[in-house]
């Protein structure tokens, strides 16, 4: 059973990253890997309820479609909840934080204030998948790929499926 279910878990990740997706608004694409990004993470809380955040600092499209498809609902024992940050200073404890590419100014000053909390950190601008970025958004040949920064990762306490690295550009 749980061979069928990673199984679809990639292919709904492919699918995502395929040209039918990409048809697509950005900020949808944006928003759905996101959320599958989520189910191949495994976080040190991941067994107590309470709320599962979602955090987004620029692109108010980003923000709105996560509100829209998934604030409210269920992960397990936790809720999903979704908040819009205007700046690093507005960050609060979040699972996940998303910097768009029009805030990646805020990058370093987020990451360091969720540096070690269990913050998968995802970024959509060159070059900060090495700055520390655990996932960071890139357009390869006109495609929409993703790094994974491994060591960002392990920094942030969190584990990252074998089927997810597979998938990404490892740096």
């Amino acid at each position: 059973m749980k061979r069928i279910v990673r199984a679809l878990l990639v292919v709904l990740v492919s699918v995502s990253l395929s040209g039918r997706a990409q048809d697509r608004p950005l900020h949808e694409v944006y928003s759905m890997m996101v959320f599958n990004f989520i189910k191949y993470v495994q976080w040190p809380d991941h067994s107590e309820g309470g709320e599962f955040v979602i955090g987004v600092i620029g692109n108010a499209d980003v923000y709105n479609t996560l509100s829209t498809w998934y604030g409210g609902k269920p992960r397990g024992n936790k809720t999903y909840v979704i908040k819009k940050f205007n700046s690093a200073a507005d960050v609060t404890d979040c699972h996940v934080v998303f910097i768009d590419k029009s805030k990646s100014s805020e990058f370093e000053a987020v990451n360091t204030k969720v540096k070690g909390k269990g913050t998968l950190v995802i970024t959509d601008k060159a070059g900060l998948g090495e700055k520390g970025s655990a996932i960071n958004f890139r357009f390869v040949d006109d495609k929409l790929k993703f790094e994974l920064n491994q060591k960002a990762v392990e920094a942030a306490n969190l584990k990252v499926a074998g089927s997810l690295t597979s998938m990404a550009i490892l740096i």
